[in-house]
């Protein structure tokens, strides 16, 4: 593997793609982007990156920002608390730091949402601080060049990986760490695919020279997923639709359209909304989160007075101000189908 770093740096330079967040190496932007990739694709991330630091462009007016504004800015990318969770770092860097992001990695490594992984990236890439930062990305390229049939989800094995990368970290951190997950998102792929005649790894890739690119890292079996079932009630009156902040459990706090665990019959529904004057069966909808699956049947309901409980907003309101997760964005596509 120290065979490599060289070659990896030296890569790294002549092909990396030009990102919006590698522009000066602003910490700032490394920690905003570093958030959103986490189980986002970069060329999805890229718009709504640039969206963010349009409207938030540094930690003060992070720390400012009201919550249902960042959530809307927040909205389609998933995982809220990701969000929350930068706001409150930002507001721990104006009372603790002077506003100014720490350059230290245990100071970074306390801010709420940081981890070992972020915070590596942000210390390494900003401040030049050795220190490694492992993903999926490093995990694979490692794997692959040591030939290591090994679960690479492991957390033993992730540690491994750390104290051996320590062990060879160059005076510029930044490049080799930005170097080694480039790799594996654009040369090193996953399943079974590796460019490796394009890797300028490859005469030193044990799994390549073994031919054992397509079959390491080794595949382990997901666990599979808690289902649910929900109802989602669409109600509307005066050109105006319910919707409420939801109390617990998965997407606390987010906005959501009103409903109920389990799949309610017609007849059911009469008796939940008795003061309707018109209710039709609305679309299915099957939403997978990281480790659930919502089952989802919806009905479409006029009503001929508003309910106190909910909040009724227009249409438009909740394309400008309310964020709706993804599980619910469905429903609201149908009801602007039938506007």
């Amino acid at each position: 593997m120290k065979n490599c770093v060289e070659l990896i740096i030296n890569w790294y330079k002549n092909n990396k793609r030009c990102l919006p967040w590698r522009d000066g190496c602003n910490p700032y932007y490394v920690w905003i982007s570093e958030v959103m990739l986490q189980q986002t694709r970069i060329e999805s991330v890229i718009p709504y990156y640039n969206r963010f630091i349009h409207k938030i462009p540094n930690i003060k007016a992070l720390s400012l920002i009201d919550e249902d504004d960042l959530l809307k800015l927040w909205e389609g990318l998933g995982y809220y608390s990701r969000a929350r969770n930068l706001k409150k770092a930002a507001c721990i860097i104006m009372e603790r730091f002077n506003g100014v992001f720490p350059s230290n990695y245990e100071d970074i490594l306390s801010l709420p949402g940081i981890g070992e992984y972020t915070a590596g990236a942000i210390a390494s890439i900003c401040f030049s601080l050795k220190e490694v930062c492992i993903d999926g990305n490093v995990m694979r390229v490692f794997t692959r060049i040591m030939n290591y049939d090994w679960d690479i989800s492991d957390k033993n094995n992730k540690k491994t990986v750390s104290l051996e990368l320590k062990k060879i970290l160059p005076e510029n951190p930044g490049d080799f760490n930005q170097g080694i997950m480039e790799l594996g998102e654009t040369i090193c792929l996953p399943n079974g695919i590796p460019k490796c005649k394009e890797c300028p790894l490859k005469f030193y890739c044990l799994a390549f020279l073994n031919g054992n690119s397509s079959i390491i890292p080794r595949k382990i079996k997901a666990k599979s997923k808690i289902e649910e079932e929900y109802t989602i009630f669409l109600l509307k009156y005066k050109g105006r639709v319910a919707i409420r902040k939801r109390e617990n459990g998965l997407l606390k706090n987010m906005w959501e359209f009103p409903n109920k665990q389990g799949f309610i019959t017609y007849e059911q529904v009469l008796k939940e909304y008795p003061n309707n004057q018109f209710v039709e069966l609305g679309i299915t909808h099957t939403h997978i989160f990281s480790h659930k699956k919502w089952f989802m049947n919806s009905y479409y309901i006029e009503l001929t007075n508003y309910i106190d409980s909910f909040v009724w907003v227009s249409l438009d309101e909740i394309d400008s101000i309310y964020a709706l997760p993804g599980a619910f964005q469905p429903f609201f596509k149908y009801l602007k189908e039938k506007k």
